[in-house]
């Protein structure tokens, strides 16, 4: 059973707490990790790409010349892909690059990130974290009283607005809740900062 060290703000190693080993001890599933990164950011992309076709471009409502007799080659439209400001052929249009992975690979690729944060030592927990009032100084100092500044992910039991403000202003810093839990947002992350009621709560949805 794996288990790290519990912090409190301001720093202070009130003991070690034990993780399930069925979310935070597993191997990490490289393959299903990539799979999982390449669903979210196929997902994030916008899609919005676009060219006119022959029937879209403004123009070539007539036969530039007929058919026979003239020497030149046929054309039924000075609009064709041939011509100059004529309609492309095969170009991109809208369309969503979203896919979805099953239920049991997107858990897995979830578990065998986090079980890679606490393998290679950068998964931090915390007894709680709670802030008086929206303050970047004050969560400038957590972070320096657990010795994390680097890239950071935070991750709360619930939505605490304070902690979301005060974080926000802070380069590479990031706040998400239990249940937005996901695996790019982990992998992205050098330390990943867990409230220990966060912890709880990943850990009754994936065990």
């Amino acid at each position: 059973m794996p288990t790290v060290a519990l912090f409190n703000q301001g720093g202070e190693n009130l003991g070690n707490i034990d993780l399930n080993e069925a979310v935070f001890g597993i191997e990490p599933n490289e393959s299903v990790l990539f799979d999982a990164i390449l669903m979210q950011r196929s997902a994030t992309r916008q899609g919005t790409h676009k060219v006119k076709n022959r029937s879209e471009v403004r123009g070539g409502g007539r036969k530039p010349w007929r058919q026979k007799g003239t020497g030149r080659a046929r054309q039924g439209s000075i609009r064709s892909p041939q011509w100059r400001g004529g309609g492309v052929v095969f170009g991109p249009t809208p369309r969503s690059y979203s896919y979805k992975l099953p239920k049991k690979v997107r858990r897995l690729a979830i578990k065998s990130a986090l079980s890679s944060k606490v393998q290679s030592n950068d998964f931090v927990v915390l007894e709680d974290l709670a802030l008086q009032a929206p303050k970047t100084k004050d969560m400038v100092a957590v972070l320096s009283n657990l010795s994390v500044n680097s890239k950071t992910l935070i991750v709360t039991a619930d939505v605490n607005e304070n902690v979301t403000l005060s974080a926000r202003n802070i380069p590479g810093v990031n706040v998400i809740t239990a249940s937005s839990v996901n695996v790019l947002d982990l992998v992205s992350a050098e330390k990943v900062v867990f409230t220990k009621g966060a912890v709880q709560k990943v850990e009754e949805v994936l065990a």
